[in-house]
């Protein structure tokens, strides 16, 4: 069950009565124009206005000043947000502004929202990214919390808060609603999943929520490990074999555009839980490894994405889910095993293992659906953290066109990438002298030969490489996610898919 946040749209509406209502009122104050006419003839409105001299408020965007209402009036609290400079509203700016509405809610359960701006006319669209936003940052991870906030020490329930959002186009606002939720949904799906424990959510359990989207139209299949083994992918079930909790391959098929069309194709890794293996990691930090199937959740948050806004595009989604585990069965450093692609790998180090579940989940990707294109998204190596830190993902791509238009989707989301090198003098450090390639290379130039390495099981075939371990987990929380989790890449892809290959 997915940890939504407790927010109801009651509604969009009209904006002319908004600070008239009971609640909570929020109201947007331009730094260059102050309030609008909306809110400044009433009463606590004038009470506002007067407040931001006192708070030193000038509108910068997402400050905030609030007032209690004076004794008589209708609501209890109205707040002004700042907008900054009303050029810069665009799609991420009006999500953030959601997200500080979300930050201010406090104990509020009736709440209005008036997108009234001195200077700027926000649209149905503007309207729909707002509401994404207090979605997004209202999101938290407490299922597993038990609260004992009555004196009987039973739970307190949680009410939900009806948020009416006040605009010059309702109707069309909440069209443009239903189809940002989508993709919101997705969102939360990958947070979820990235956030839960690895006892509970190993590789048959991840399976199965991808069987779930089934419910959505996505039709899904389940590889255990006697079909894997079949298809010959020693690749991905060397990884596995030292976890008695049995690996899984889920193919999830979004058919939304011509039939005949080729696919495009999204593969993520999958490892519930990764100890390193023999060459096992240390214990300090290790709890964060429950969240190395981030590229998974991405995957599935994607899938589930487009699917419920009925994206016009055949799409593929791959996930290949293992356990990484230390035990008498496991792999040993020095093993060799060959992949689905008939290629022998060397495994020298053993914690060096998402590149080999990829390998064989691209290689099967590639070979049965032929797609015009395939992106992987993986919590790989800590060397792109090194490299870039927590604020970019890391893209290698063979493909300049490909790169490009993952790149414009990143700047459009704010999922941001920098794009990486690969090349001849990074992929021969990945030969091997006892097998055609081993999983490691030097002490330097870590994430790009991680990358070399993948490369060497797409073909010629388009392909983007997107290492997201510093961007997917317990990277800095920001106006619109406060999660360890953070769902990095969903909205991203989706971006792309929407902007590029829907018929």
């Amino acid at each position: 069950m997915n940890q939504r946040p407790s927010i109801a749209f009651a509604k969009f509406s009209g904006s002319q009565s908004a600070v008239n209502k009971k609640g909570t009122v929020f109201v947007l104050a331009a730094d260059e124009g102050g309030l609008s006419d909306v809110a400044k003839p009433s009463d606590p409105g004038k009470t506002l206005e007067r407040a931001f001299p006192v708070a030193e408020f000038t509108g910068k965007f997402a400050s905030t000043v609030e007032v209690l209402a004076p004794q008589g009036a209708s609501l209890d609290r109205l707040v002004a947000i700042g907008t900054g400079k009303v050029s810069g509203l665009d799609e991420y700016a009006w999500l953030k502004l959601g997200g500080t509405v979300a930050a201010s809610l406090r104990k509020a359960t009736e709440v209005a929202v008036v997108l009234d701006v001195v200077g700027a006319s926000p649209s149905a669209k503007d309207a729909a990214s707002l509401a994404a936003g207090i979605l997004l940052r209202s999101y938290s991870f407490d299922k597993y919390k038990t609260r004992k906030d009555k004196d009987d020490g039973k739970a307190e329930p949680k009410k939900p808060v009806k948020v009416t959002i006040h605009t010059a186009d309702p109707a069309a606002a909440k069209k443009a609603f239903a189809d940002a939720e989508a993709v919101i949904d997705g969102v939360l799906l990958a947070r979820d999943l990235v956030n839960e424990p690895a006892n509970v959510l190993g590789p048959v359990e991840f399976a199965a929520r991808a069987k779930e989207l089934e419910a959505l139209g996505v039709k899904v299949e389940i590889l255990a490990e006697k079909e894997m083994k079949k298809l010959g992918m020693g690749s991905l079930l060397g990884v596995a074999q030292g976890s008695p909790r049995g690996a899984r391959m889920a193919i999830m098929q979004w058919n939304g555009g011509k039939p005949k069309d080729s696919p495009i194709a999204f593969v993520g890794k999958g490892v519930t839980f990764d100890t390193g293996g023999n060459s096992i990691k240390p214990a300090s930090g290790m709890e964060d490894m429950k969240g190395d199937m981030g590229g998974a959740a991405a995957v599935t948050g994607l899938m589930h994405a487009l699917a419920a806004r009925k994206a016009k595009a055949n799409v593929v989604g791959i996930i290949g889910l293992v356990e990484n585990a230390v035990d008498g069965h496991a792999q040993r450093p020095g093993d060799i095993v060959t992949s689905m692609s008939g290629q022998t790998i060397e495994v020298l180090n053993t914690d060096a293992e998402g590149r080999l579940v990829l390998a064989d989940a691209l290689w099967y990707c590639n070979d049965r659906f032929q797609p015009k294109f395939m992106v992987n998204l993986a919590t790989l190596t800590g060397a792109i953290m090194v490299a870039l830190g927590q604020h970019y993902a890391g893209l290698f791509s063979n493909n300049d066109e490909l790169a490009e238009k993952l790149s414009v989707a990143g700047q459009a989301t704010q999922e941001r990438l920098w794009r990486m090198p690969l090349g001849a003098e990074y992929d021969k450090l990945i030969d091997s002298k006892n097998a055609d390639m081993k999983n490691i290379g030097g002490r330097f130039g870590g994430a790009t030969i991680a990358a070399q390495f993948l490369q060497r099981f797409v073909k010629d075939t388009p392909w983007a490489h997107l290492d997201i371990a510093g961007t997917a987990m317990g990277a800095p929380s920001n106006e619109i996610n406060q999660s360890w989790g953070s769902g990095f890449g969903v909205r991203l892809l989706d971006r792309l898919v929407r902007d590029n290959y829907e018929q």
